[in-house]
């Protein structure tokens, strides 16, 4: 029986859409596996079209599709697994329900300007929310609460995507002991 702590955790990367999440988490994932580390990626909208399907936008919906990711990083973790959660979760309850379910849990705001998520928006999803196309999208008719003290904060209109990694292995190194 192995009587050692487990090693995983959770990193939490919540921001707006187009902020950066994915692509942080994407390139984490890879330099954490070329170390050798046990990692895996869940990522928002892939939890949604496999793992969440048929949920809206809803804050209830928006609510149960974080249960799952937090339910699914929590199994993770119990076999030692790193879990990178790349989600908007745009509600301050949802990464406090977060924080208190997972036993190793680090929220990463993903800090970005509006008008650059906007400006970065390859799939036209803000365009459409202002026209009323989309309704409940987070940041334009919906809202979008801050962390309030998240573990770290990168601002990716400031920093390229290597370089937010790079900020977040060096963080990783400090607080995880890697």
């Amino acid at each position: 029986m192995n009587e050692n702590k487990n090693t995983g955790f959770t990193l939490w990367l919540t921001g707006l859409s187009g902020a950066g999440k994915s692509t942080i988490a994407s390139r984490l994932t890879e330099v954490l596996e070329e170390l050798g580390l046990p990692v895996e990626w869940l990522d928002g909208d892939d939890l949604r079209q496999h793992v969440c399907k048929g949920l809206g936008f809803s804050r209830e919906d928006r609510f149960e599709n974080i249960r799952r990711a937090v339910y699914l990083a929590g199994l993770l973790n119990r076999h030692d697994v790193i879990t990178i959660v790349s989600v908007i979760s745009p509600y301050r309850e949802m990464r406090e329900y977060a924080r208190e379910t997972l036993s190793g849990f680090g929220e990463i705001y993903v800090d970005c300007p509006l008008q650059v998520c906007e400006e970065r928006d390859v799939k036209g999803l803000y365009a459409k929310a202002r026209r009323g196309d989309i309704p409940l999208f987070t940041g334009i008719t919906d809202p979008y609460e801050v962390p309030e003290h998240p573990e770290l904060t990168l601002h990716t209109a400031e920093q390229s995507p290597e370089e937010s990694v790079a900020t977040l292995l060096e963080w990783l190194k400090n607080n995880k002991g890697m």
